[in-house]
């Protein structure tokens, strides 16, 4: 027994550095958590499902008109949408002390489609599921416009918009929502459910941030997009500017460069 090794106890690291350590990994932890969960709103996910469930809906003459509604008000929210972020990375025209640089898309689809999507799989079920569903799909879809923040992809004010006016396609389609004549067969809510749950695991990553890029780039003939970083940068300057009694319609980056370098 005396050649046998002895196992000393692991002491667990205590101290500034350790407390450090485990913030860190609580943020990495939390980060890939909200980017994982933001991806229930990328139009990837959330368009096919929409198609399969306005695919039922067409099929009975009640619930068509839902199914129209739903799908024009989805497709005008993602207009207006697209054009807000045409307008900023190729015109520039954003709002720096709002940071706003165009409407989140997470924020809107989420919005749109999944309140919907919950009153579908409600079916005939009876009173209150129906309007518990839709709440819970308002819940799910705000979930995913606050996910937008932390990831560093929008702004709040850029997702609240997004949130009211996804929130506003899906609740003027509800209002247009009559019982099915039939109740949702639980294969298709399976189907959506298991496509909700496994597609931000395995889908690739979203391209329509890239293809509204290059959209922007297209129709207003600049070279490289507009950036957040340029909103603010020229915000500042112009604000220093200003300051400084220069004119507020020029740019005065020129001024920044001539500036003495001091002494040490």
């Amino acid at each position: 027994m005396n050649g046998a090794a002895r196992v000393q106890p692991v002491t667990p690291p205590t101290g500034p550095a350790a407390a450090a350590a485990l913030s860190i990994h609580a943020m990495t932890s939390s980060g890939a958590a909200w980017a994982l969960f933001t991806r229930l709103g990328e139009a990837q996910i959330l368009l096919p499902a929409m198609a399969a469930a306005l695919l039922w809906l067409l099929r009975t003459p009640s619930t068509r008109p839902l199914a129209g509604a739903w799908l024009l008000s989805t497709a005008l929210a993602a207009a207006i949408t697209t054009v807000s972020k045409v307008a900023f990375i190729g015109w520039a025209l954003g709002y720096a002390p709002l940071d706003y640089t165009g409407i989140s898309g997470h924020a809107m689809f989420s919005a749109a489609v999944l309140p919907v999507l919950a009153r579908i799989a409600a079916g005939r079920a009876p009173r209150p599921w129906p309007r518990v569903l839709i709440a819970a799909g308002f819940l799910l879809a705000a979930g995913v416009a606050v996910s937008r923040v932390p990831t560093g992809a929008h702004s709040p004010f850029e997702v609240v918009l997004g949130f009211l006016l996804g929130g506003a396609a899906s609740a003027w389609a509800l209002r247009r929502t009559q019982a099915p004549e039939a109740p949702t067969p639980g294969w298709l809510a399976v189907a959506l459910l298991a496509w909700m749950l496994v597609l931000p695991f395995g889908a690739q990553p979203s391209r329509t941030h890239d293809l509204v890029t290059e959209l922007s780039l297209r129709v207003s003939g600049r070279g490289l997009p507009y950036t957040r970083h340029e909103l603010h940068r020229q915000a500042w300057l112009k604000q220093r500017g200003i300051a400084s009694g220069g004119s507020a319609g020029r740019a005065p980056a020129a001024q920044v460069q001539l500036q003495p370098v001091s002494q040490r």
